[in-house]
């Protein structure tokens, strides 16, 4: 039986979250190589869509299993590092649908475009949802910007009186991965709107008809 490509990953243990700190000094020359390196490499791997241990990575990549959890100490690291440039395009999506569209209606609009976006790139999800799993939901290039973005149209949102004035966006993101782990599949579209109108809903003042 096929599996979704959304499945978890092992959820980060917490001596790997102590581990995630910038770095407090740069990086020399041949460290700075091998990072390189293992981001291209991780990238290759994750358009492929293949299903590939991090020791595999690091083969692929010329370096040792050390040298890669020395940057990387998990995979949600990597994969987040791979996508750090490619995530921020979601906001020129939400400032646009913000635009265009009343923040609710813009909010159902962007949740699909991110599931849309994520779905083209394979490793994202699965860190999101590991991430969600572990409360890790948070930390990172990837998870500020997604939060960011949903903050600013949740705020939106509020002010308009559409949606609770009460909502973190760590819990609508949590959210978010938690419907692209059991619907994110292309053929599942019609499934994922439906689920993502229910979250719409939950969001909405308690006094508000759905």
């Amino acid at each position: 039986m096929e599996t979704s490509p959304f499945h978890c990953w092992l959820a980060p243990t917490p001596q790997d979250a102590k581990v995630m700190t910038p770095q407090a000094t740069p990086l020399r020359a041949d460290a700075r190589r091998n990072r390189e390196r293992l981001i291209v490499t991780a990238a290759e791997v994750f358009a492929s869509g293949q299903a590939v241990s991090l020791d595999a990575i690091a083969r692929r990549a010329g370096v040792g299993s050390g040298t890669l959890y020395r940057h990387f100490p998990t995979r949600e690291d990597l994969v987040e590092e791979v996508y750090r440039d490619q995530v921020r395009s979601l906001r020129d999506d939400a400032l646009t649908l913000l635009a265009e569209e009343q923040p609710v209606q813009a909010l159902h609009a962007w949740m699909l475009r991110f599931a849309e976006w994520a779905g083209e790139r394979r490793g994202i999800c699965e860190a999101l949802v590991a991430m969600s799993a572990s409360g890790r939901f948070g930390t990172g290039p990837v998870c500020d910007e997604v939060q960011g973005v949903l903050g600013m149209m949740l705020e939106a949102g509020a002010a308009a009186g559409e949606l609770r004035g009460d909502v973190d966006p760590v819990d609508v993101g949590g959210m978010l991965a938690g419907v692209l782990s059991v619907a994110g599949a292309p053929e599942q579209n019609a499934q994922l709107d439906r689920m993502f109108g229910l979250v719409i809903d939950g969001l909405r003042p308690r006094c508000s008809a759905p």
